[in-house]
């Protein structure tokens, strides 16, 4: 059959009919790769040789279309569900990606054993690992091995899709992308053109009327913390979640950045144990110390984040110490360090405290990461606190900004988090002034409304 040979850059895709040193579309230096594809085929090659003209696709009115469609697989891990939305959608893509080390594996091993035991039929196709290896971290994690899933340790996206119509799974898990090829293209496993089309005939495969499928792959990272491979993968699948974590780290976040079928920032939070990723069906308790009541200890306060739909209550802790060097260390493990310089100017000069000499370290219980401007009254009271060496207690909670002037200022659904507040029966809460409705009663909380820095640590230590 007659060759063609074609140049397609790496990073955005453009197709020239020769070589460059440089990608004309995007300007990257040394991303051209040549190409071979079928003359005849072209770019229908992964449609089974069949055009859009002879696949008989005809149009459907909207209000003809059934939902019942789009139902869902829901799995016993609520965690997982909340991110996607309420559960996995029958005929949807999803791609789901993390650094090496971070428990992609164990994560989808987890969901196939769970849906397995409902009685749904699950197709685990890996190209990083032998079925030995599947086997022996089941065993790890699992009492018993489930009958409904089927491994399938290969490279060849033929032969895994040969394995679906053979079994008929209700999901299918492709670990990882990057690694499987089709045998009508040339080029090696990992290159643009196999990524790409082997995951359009995922979505073919998905988006089967008569035989519709949930597919979750597994995408590759890069250095910079970024899916790998071209943005049209992300384009193609319907779900993209993000699995955060070092491997040294207990905590695990699992993250939507699009969903078809959801709202996108949902989180899920898991804990890396021994019998796997543990889902932490109660944040609030897992992000604070748990301490006897009157037991109050410098340096630490509490706040109230917004992660998706839920609200999180959050332990910030500081250590204030002498500074021996011209450049006192400003370390922010949980944050960015020119956010944590602000906010260290800004008790310099308007809470009229003193730290040029000082070394300030902040951290969070649990390693969250804070990127909420809410948060910012907290780590300030609690570097106050750790100055003064007294501490805050534990049933207060501070949520606002604070702005250049030293003035709190307003935050996002302030309303809904001071109701979890009052829910999980906290005292009081310190927030800026006109920004509940009046009308607005809570039972336990008592809210003090302030204008600026300085009032809210005149009010707590004075």
């Amino acid at each position: 059959m007659k060759k063609k040979t074609i140049y397609r850059c790496t990073e955005c895709g453009h197709e020239t009919i020769k070589w460059s040193g440089f990608c004309s579309q995007c300007g990257a230096w040394n991303t051209i790769q040549e190409v071979v594809v079928d003359a005849k085929k072209g770019k229908n090659a992964f449609n089974n040789g069949q055009t859009q003209s002879t696949r008989n696709i005809s149009p459907v009115k909207l209000s003809d279309i059934d939902l019942n469609i789009n139902q869902r697989i829901i799995t016993g891990i609520e965690e997982f569900n909340r991110v996607l939305g309420g559960g996995i959608v029958r005929d949807s893509v999803t791609i789901l990606t993390a650094r090496p080390g971070a428990g992609k594996s164990t994560l989808l091993l987890e969901i196939s054993y769970d849906i397995a035991k409902k009685g749904y039929k699950v197709l685990y196709a890996s190209g990083e690992e032998s079925e030995t290896q599947i086997r022996d971290r089941s065993n790890r994690i699992f009492n018993e091995m489930p009958e409904n899933i089927w491994i399938l340790s290969d490279t060849d996206m033929d032969n895994v899709l040969k394995s679906v119509k053979k079994i008929d799974p209700d999901l299918v898990i492709v670990d990882s992308i990057q690694t499987f090829v089709l045998s009508e293209f040339s080029s090696r496993a990992g290159s643009p053109v196999q990524t790409v089309e082997c995951a359009n005939s995922l979505v073919d495969l998905a988006k089967d009327k008569n035989s519709p499928k949930a597919i979750i792959m597994v995408g590759h990272m890069t250095k910079a913390n970024e899916m790998a491979g071209l943005r049209t993968l992300e384009h193609l699948v319907d779900t993209v979640i993000y699995l955060e974590g070092e491997s040294d780290e207990q905590l695990r976040t699992l993250m939507s950045t699009k969903n078809r079928f959801g709202r996108t920032g949902e989180i899920g939070l898991f804990s890396m144990e021994d019998a796997g990723m543990v889902p932490i069906d109660n944040p609030s308790e897992f992000f604070i110390t748990k301490r006897e009541e009157g037991d109050i200890v410098p340096g630490s306060a509490l706040s109230v984040i917004k992660e998706g739909s839920r609200q999180i209550i959050v332990e910030i802790e500081s250590l204030v110490s002498q500074s021996f060097t011209p450049y006192p260390a400003r370390i922010g493990e949980c944050l960015r360090k020119d956010q944590l310089s602000t906010l260290i100017s800004i008790l310099e000069q308007r809470g009229n405290i003193s730290l040029y000499d000082k070394n300030v370290v902040i951290k969070t219980t649990g390693g969250l990461r804070l990127s909420e401007q809410s948060v910012n009254l907290a780590i300030i009271m609690s570097i106050v606190s750790s100055v003064e060496k007294r501490g805050i207690p534990n049933d207060i909670v501070f949520i606002a900004d604070v702005g250049l002037t030293g003035e709190l200022k307003k935050v996002p659904s302030i309303e809904s988090r001071v109701k979890e507040l009052d829910r999980m029966g906290f005292r009081r809460v310190y927030i800026p002034e006109n920004v509940l409705t009046h009308n607005i009663k809570f039972k336990n909380i008592d809210v003090v409304s302030l204008k600026t820095l300085k009032e809210v640590i005149d009010h707590i230590f004075n």
